[in-house]
């Protein structure tokens, strides 16, 4: 945990997971296991014979067979709500009512409107979009490179995040539900490029295709204008084969990132850095085995005990989702829509 910031708290913050998703299951559950901050105490389900099984998976003292015997439990301090996205706002409002800290997956909600009603958290509460890649050391590397001036100013993000998943069971391709490419994916490439220029565009264009039965939007090409010459650009998909890259071009130089969203915890992942141009062998900067997951568990407990940050609350939850709105209106419109 040593790239993180402040100091491990000595009270382990008592953990609850509300849903027995494959998210908690495979990536979060195992995570927050490997904190020092993190103690996981209860899990719920709408079922209880899924949430006792989760729990026994995973030594969890607590299983509940509905979710708000979870939020009501007073022994739990936040909660990691892995729900579905149209249940994240009424489901944290209702953990966050109760006094629990909670760490929402993204998207924070359905849409802009969804989202602000997270306003009426009670004051003290701490609410965090768990976009785990803000944790891990190579996009701190990265964001250290383009502030050191190495690669001059940024002029262009390029990004490309696809997988391929066309059941219509899934609950990624369930518009009802908050499914399809741009909530689910488009979301990483929007914040990641907000983080690489540490500003919010000015305007957005999409051009977006939908599953003929599914009427989720499966694959999405997306523009972004943040002023000054600073361009995004992103192509998105659920339904091609599964690939991730950011490119940033500077004046002076370039960056690439070849597992920008999904970094592998066993072993090294790694950024080019081209500071001169095609012929030239790039700088080839690596980074340990890292669980990205686990470094976030680990900075929302010190954050919540008091004895470490979270640099992102609700107002950058609200422009993420602001934009995320813009590129929905720019379909329907066919032009640029201001965030």
């Amino acid at each position: 945990m040593t790239t993180l910031e402040g100091e491990p708290a000595t009270d382990p913050v008592r953990w609850g997971i509300l849903s027995t998703a494959r998210i908690a299951r495979q990536r979060v559950v195992p995570a927050m296991l490997k904190s020092p901050s993190t103690r996981v105490d209860a899990v719920a389900s709408r079922s209880l014979d899924n949430a006792r099984n989760f729990a026994s998976a995973f030594d969890i003292p607590k299983a509940y067979g509905s979710y708000q015997e979870l939020i009501d439990d007073p022994e739990i301090d936040a909660i990691y709500n892995a729900l579905p996205n149209h249940l994240h706002v009424e489901t944290t409002l209702a953990a966050a009512a109760k006094g629990k800290h909670v760490l929402c997956e993204k998207p924070i909600g359905l849409d802009l409107a969804d989202a602000l009603r997270l306003k009426d958290v009670p004051a003290g509460v701490l609410i965090g979009e768990a976009f785990m890649i803000r944790h891990h050391p190579q996009w701190h590397e990265v964001r250290n490179i383009i502030a050191s001036g190495r690669i001059g100013d940024v002029r262009a993000v390029q990004t490309f995040f696809a997988f391929l998943n066309v059941d219509p069971a899934n609950i990624r391709n369930r518009p009802e539900t908050g499914g399809g490419a741009i909530l689910d994916i488009g979301c990483y490439a929007i914040a990641s490029a907000r983080l690489i220029f540490d500003a919010e565009p000015l305007r957005v264009m999409a051009l977006i295709d939908r599953d003929p039965v599914m009427q989720t939007d499966r694959s999405a090409s997306i523009t972004a204008d943040f002023g000054g010459g600073r361009q995004f650009s992103a192509t998105l998909s659920t339904q091609a084969f599964r690939h991730q890259r950011v490119g940033i071009v500077g004046t002076e130089g370039r960056i690439a990132m070849e597992t920008p969203f999904s970094a592998p915890t066993d072993e090294k992942s790694k950024i080019l850095l081209d500071l001169h141009g095609s012929g030239q062998a790039a700088e080839t900067i690596t980074f340990p085995p890292v669980d990205q997951y686990a470094l976030q568990a680990e900075a929302f407990s010190r954050a919540v005990r008091g004895t470490g940050p979270w640099h992102y609350g609700l107002d950058d939850a609200f422009a993420n989702m602001a934009v995320l709105d813009a590129l929905f209106r720019s379909e329907r419109s066919g032009t640029w829509e201001a965030p």
